[in-house]
Parts: structure tokens; sequence; C-alpha cells
């Protein structure tokens, strides 16, 4: 109160809104010019404009006589521009600059804000602005000179040839014919900006008269400022309430749609996100997220908001999967859409997404190749799929990004019934689309409804694994006495007392025996693959009954041919615990459980046409011995051995290689020009890619 009576209220003033010139008014923003020149003193050549683009172009009178107009600089751009000759084309016709051309470009987008007002015997008359447009200088007679000189030094170069010489310059002309334009591609073609530049250069000009400050027409025109009725029945825009009064004036600043991002997420914040309804919300939210547990859904919506609400709404967009809400295909792929990557219509993307989706349902993995495979996609939008809920892992394959929401599942059963009913229709619709074979399909459903993916610990594994024992105990029982009952009737003669079992030695080696403690439970009692029993007189190390040292022998020697024949390149680390996997699938009193030592194994792989690397290792590798004792096959029988056997010379003087120097080494000594896919062969059965070099098997140091 006490401002308002420091500022009291000298004069009122009636507004009118004048209508006469809406939609017709446009203000010009001219360049700053000096002070000493007005532009009451500028004589306008012509004006054109583009009305439906709204750009004009005024053609403005430089003043020659000015003190301040360099005449020689004139001179010097009119004969840049137009060269000695004169005639209709000519941009300067008198040789000097005597005129500048004008091009105007949008101010404001949105002018509904802005009005000229004309204040008149205490009046206020205001007329609404149909665009600001900001006129700046154009220098397209640069364009024209930069052209003229060209030609000129093209004529010079070109003065000398003969008029036989370029009749006989013969030129190829490649002739194509376009394929039928389709509806996607059309679209695609009239929005890109090439064709957006072509329409605008073919709207034509239109020429206007230009009238100046104090001609009779500009005061005639400048009455249509006025209000032509003051009465308050054709002012009804003006009779309104203050606070309605002051929004037409100064309404609020709204974007047009075509300014506004694609993605909300980019336009809204949080506060702004929660004055939409709920649905809106929830929509927005899963378009742009794709994946979300539901509690992280409801922490986002805001404290007091009804979650039964939510879940009416959420299944609206959004489909359970492991527990999770995935966004639904048809909202990120709506009706009348396509694929940027390949043109592919909404409809077909929409299947592929949801086999991905369905596929997610029945395992937490999901192979990008099979999905390609089925879908008939390409691979961009497989990708896309994908990387909307799931993580690439390498060697394995894609992994779905949330872990199981047991919580919800439990909490809202009513919920996961429903959705894995909807689950079975869309089952159904891809196995008529896709033709899926239905006993490829049983399995995993009915895996699926059986019990859902567990996150079981350590402790939870072993005390399964043990119950699994202590069940099949009685029958790995039987089997191995009546394996026992086999070899005492085999070999009678042979039998010593258990009380003398020990783990087998090797005396003409200083190597520790291979550790296989890792794999004792696996035996259920068994001491190097037998029972410890009192009455057991079997014969064991170095001490094996006639016939059982050949059948141990063979069996680890079709071991290690077999591995090295699908590896061709094994450290011994790697290949003993191979080895330990393989005990670990021989059924108890197998013979290769009489004790294999590190010698031994060594010894066998030289035996099976094996050939010891000697890798020159970095001298700070922090390598195991048995990692630094790479061997290799050296005879496949197949084509590629001397190939193969030419890799592993490279690898025994180098640690790593690039691969131009492998390939060219190559095709050195074996005589022949080797494709990519000969040399991609060779590489990969013996060495594997860390960087940008390649590394023998086994032999990367992290």
């Amino acid at each position: 109160m006490a401002n308002e009576e420091d500022d009291p209220i000298i004069q009122e003033i009636d507004v009118f809104l004048a209508r006469s010139l809406l939609e017709k008014l446009y203000l010009f923003q001219y360049p700053i010019r000096p002070a000493s020149m007005t532009y009451d003193d500028v004589t306008h050549l012509s004006a054109k404009i583009k009305p439906k683009q709204q750009k004009v172009e005024l053609e403005m009178a430089i003043d020659t006589l000015n003190p301040n107009y360099c005449r020689s600089k004139g001179e010097q751009i009119a004969l840049n521009v137009d060269g000695t000759c004169t005639d209709e084309t000519s941009t300067y016709s008198s040789k000097l600059m005597d005129k500048q051309t004008f091009c105007s470009s949008q101010a404001a987008s949105n002018v509904s804000r802005y009005a000229a007002a004309v204040y008149k015997k205490g009046e206020l008359h205001l007329t609404p602005l149909h665009g600001i447009l900001q006129l700046r200088p154009s220098f397209t007679y640069l364009d024209k000179a930069d052209a003229k000189h060209r030609e000129r030094e093209a004529a010079n170069e070109g003065g000398d040839s003969s008029q036989d010489e370029a009749e006989d310059d013969v030129k190829q002309i490649t002739v194509r014919f376009s394929r039928p334009e389709t509806e996607q591609a059309r679209q695609r073609r009239v929005q890109s900006y090439e064709f957006l530049q072509k329409r605008q250069a073919e709207e034509h000009w239109v020429h206007l008269h230009y009238y100046g400050l104090k001609d009779s027409r500009s005061e005639h025109e400048r009455q249509y400022l006025f209000s032509q009725g003051h009465g308050l029945a054709e002012n009804t825009e003006l009779i309104k309430s203050p606070s309605e009064y002051l929004m037409m004036l100064m309404p609020p600043s709204v974007e047009e749609e075509n300014d506004k991002p694609m993605a909300p997420s980019n336009v809204l914040s949080m506060a702004q996100l929660r004055t939409l309804p709920l649905a809106d919300q929830i929509k927005i939210l899963m378009k742009n997220v794709k994946v979300m547990p539901f509690a992280n859904l409801m922490s986002l919506l805001g404290s007091g908001t009804d979650s039964t609400a939510v879940l009416r709404c959420i299944q609206q967009v959004a489909m359970l999967v492991q527990g999770n809400w995935v966004v639904k295909s048809d909202v990120l792929y709506p009706k009348d859409t396509s694929s940027p990557h390949s043109g592919v219509p909404a409809e077909v993307l929409c299947r592929g997404r949801d086999f991905v989706m369905w596929k997610f349902t029945q395992d937490r993995w999901v192979v990008r190749k099979e999905v390609a495979t089925v879908t008939k996609l390409c691979p961009e939008d497989v990708k896309d799929f994908l990387e909307h809920m799931s993580v690439a892992r390498i060697n394995k394959g894609w992994e779905f990004m949330l872990p199981y929401d047991e919580d919800f599942v439990k909490k809202h059963p009513d919920i996961v019934q429903r959705q894995h009913m909807l689950w079975m229709g869309i089952q159904a619709k891809l196995e008529k689309v896709y033709n899926l074979l239905k006993e490829h399909l049983t399995p995993k459903k009915q895996e699926a409804q059986s019990a859902h993916p567990l996150l079981l610990s350590g402790e939870q594994r072993v005390n399964m694994a043990k119950a699994k024992v202590k069940q099949n105990y009685g029958q790995l029982e039987k089997e191995f006495q009546k394996q026992k009952a086999e070899m005492k009737s085999n070999d009678t003669s042979a039998k010593m007392d258990v009380s003398n079992i020990r783990i087998k030695e090797e005396p003409l080696s200083d190597e520790e025996p291979m550790d296989t403690s890792a794999y004792e439970g696996l035996n259920n009692g068994i001491v190097n693959g037998l029972h410890a029993e009192e009455d057991s007189t079997d014969s064991l190390n170095g001490h094996l009954p006639g016939g059982c040292i050949d059948r141990v022998a063979q069996e680890l020697k079709a071991f290690v041919s077999s591995t090295f024949k699908k590896q061709f390149v094994l450290t011994l680390s790697e290949l003993k615990r191979l080895f330990n996997l393989h005990l670990a699938s021989l059924p108890p009193g197998h013979t290769l459980f009489s004790g294999i030592s590190d010698k031994m194994l060594q010894d066998m792989v030289l035996d099976t046409g094996c050939k010891q690397i000697l890798v020159p290792f970095p001298p700070q590798t922090a390598a195991s011995p048995d990692e630094l004792k790479v061997y290799a096959l050296w005879e496949a029988g197949d084509t590629y051995d001397q190939h193969r056997q030419v890799l592993l010379e490279i690898f025994s003087k180098n640690y790593r290689v690039r691969r131009n120097v492998i390939q060219n080494q190559l095709s050195q000594e074996c005589g022949e020009d080797l494709n990519k896919q000969e040399v991609d062969r060779v590489l990969k059965d013996c060495c594997v890619s860390y960087g940008g070099m390649w590394y023998l098997k086994g032999t990367v140091q992290s």
C-alpha cells in the first residue's frame, strides 16, 4: 500500500484494437547505419516478397556523393562483378556500386504477443503484428564476381586449344533407369533438406511498389493503424476483466509443436511430468526407460500415488517380463511408422520385438543370431530390440538387464497370472507367423510355468549337490561293485593290501603331481578313482595288473588327441583344467582315476604329435609356470597344416604379432596369396585378438 501511494496514477489512457491491417502488418528491422544518415534519406529502388516463406528482398540506393563513400572501391567492386562490358544483365549499370541488397529472415517464430502501437489524442491504438523480419545485407554479388573470375581463368587456359580438339573431346555418359519409388522412400525424400530447399527456390518472387515516408499513399495506409470504430460493440475483445486483458496482451509463451524435440524427456522435468495425468506419466516414463521394476516406477511417480491405479495404467503400456515391466512394442513403434534402418513397417517391427520379449520370458539369455534367423529382420533392428531390454555378454549372448523381481511376483500373483495368459496368446500368434516348432517351445514353456529363475548362493548349491550325491549313492555303489568284480575276474594274480595305497610318484621328475583335489567330492570316498575299502586288494601306483596300464594309456591318449584336434593350441594350465573336467564327467572307478601326473600328461602330449612352442613371454609377466608351457598340434592332417606351422614359427620368435605381418609371412612361406577367409581360419584355430594384436591362445596377459 505504501508503494501505491508513492506511485499514484496520473492519467488513464483508452486502448483500442485496430483490425484493418490484421495479418498484413510486418515489422522490418534494419541494420544499424551511421547517425548522420536516416532511413528518410534512403531511396528504395525495388522490393519483392515470397508470401509463403515470408521472405523479403529490398534494393536500396547508396549515396555515392556522401563524403564517407569510397568511390575507387565502388568502381573496383562493380568491375569485379560485371567486368568491362555493360548490358542488361549487369548488376551495376553505372559501373559503380550504387545499390545494396538486403535479405530478410524471421526474428521470431511466434509473434502473437507483439503489436504496433500509435498514440494520438489520449488514445492508444494497437495492431497485432503478422511477422517480424530482420533485414541483413546480401553479398550475392561476391558470388557473381567469383563466377566471373573462374570463367576468365577457364577461358585463358582453354584459349590455346583448337576448335578441332574441342570437337574431338568425347565424354562418357552413364545412363541410369530409376526404380519405382515406394511410399516410404517418397516420405523420406519429401522430408529431406534438399527437397525443402528446392521447394523454397521454386516459389516465385512477387514484386512490390515502394512508397516513401511522405508519399500520399503511405499517409493513407497509416490511417489503418487507428481503430475505425470507437464503439464498444466493435471492440468486444477489450471487454474483459483486467487479468484477461493482460493475458491477451502478454499470452504465455508456448513452443510450437514443430520446435519440440521428439523425446518427451528432453522437454519435461519431473515437476512438469507430475502435472500430467497418471496414465500419461507412466507412458512417458516407460517409453524412455523401456525396462523398469515396479518399485522404481512408484518412486518416480512420487509419494501418495495409488499403487492400484498405477498397476491398472502400467498394463496398458507395458508387459511383465521376469517380474519387471517392459514397454509394449506398439508404444515404441506406432502405427504408420517405419524402421529408420530398413524402412520395415511398424507391424513387422512389433512382431519381431514381441518375439524377443517372449524369449526373455522363457530364459535370461537370448542369442542374437537366433532372433535374426527367426524374424528375418536386419541386424540393426534386431540390435535395437535387444538393447532395449538386455546387455551383451562376450561369448554368451544377451542377458536380460534386470534381475528377477521375486518380490513383485509374490505380492501380485493375480497380475502375474493375467500377464501369463497374455503371453500365451502372443506365443500362439508368434507360432503361426514364424512357423515355430511346438516341440521346441513346450519344454521351455513348462519350465517357465513350473519355476521362476532363482539366484542361488554358493552354500545352497553345495547343499543341493550333497543331497543329489546321497540320492544317487546306492546306484553308484552297485555300479562300482560290478566293475570291481569284472576287474578281479580279469586278473586275480596281482593283489595287494589296501593299506599300501599312496599317491603315484614320478622319481624321474621334480614336478608336482597334477592337482585334482577340487574334484575329490565327486569320487565319493575314492582314492585315485577307487574306493578305499579294508578288504580291497586292487593294484595301484605303478603296479597295475596286466592290460590296465594299456587301457590307461589308451584313454589318456584318446583324451589328449581329441582335445588338441578341437583346440590346436593349449597351455599346460588349460590342458590340466580340461582334464579335470573330463575326470569329473567319468563314472567312479574309471581307469583314469589310477593317478595321472603332470609328466605323464606332458609325455602323452608329445607322443600324440604335438610340439612345445617356446613363446618369448615378456620379462615382467605374472604367468604361472604351467601357463608358460604352450603346446600345439603340429600336424592335424588337413590342408592348413603348413599354414599353422608357419604361424607357430612366428610365435616362437614373437610374443604378439600384427595381422598384416602374419599375412605377409604366410604368403611368403606358402608361396600363394591367401584370401581373408583362409587367414581367418588359421588365426581362429591358434590365436586370439586383443587390443589390435594377435596372441597364441592362453598367452594373453591382462
